[in-house]
């Protein structure tokens, strides 16, 4: 599996998205669940937000991405994806020490 940092960019303000904003969520919650969204929230200093997946590869990834609700609704202005390997920090710390109790 394989980790990915994505930027969304937005074209309309927060009152511009709260007509999707429901089923953002409740698809963000279902991916959540099955282990695919590691982490996500907006972005405080622009119009957008940061997520964190897993996926088995970047088309993976990209079918993901385009059954995203905020996607599917057009109010996505720019997609970042970066593939990417954490390998520091407490996150990472603290994964190791789960896995080894």
């Amino acid at each position: 599996m394989a980790q990915f940092v994505v930027e969304f960019e937005y074209n309309v303000d927060r009152a511009g998205r709260e007509h999707l904003h429901p089923a953002h969520t409740d698809y963000l919650r279902a991916l959540t669940d099955s282990g695919v969204l590691l982490l996500g929230g907006p972005l405080q200093d622009t119009n957008g937000g940061l997520l964190v997946y897993e996926a088995e590869d970047r088309d993976a990834l990209q079918r993901i991405l385009d059954a995203e609700p905020y996607v599917t609704g057009g109010i996505v202005r720019r997609t970042r994806i970066r593939q990417w390997a954490p390998g520091k920090g407490a996150w990472v710390a603290g994964q190791s020490r789960t896995a080894a109790a």
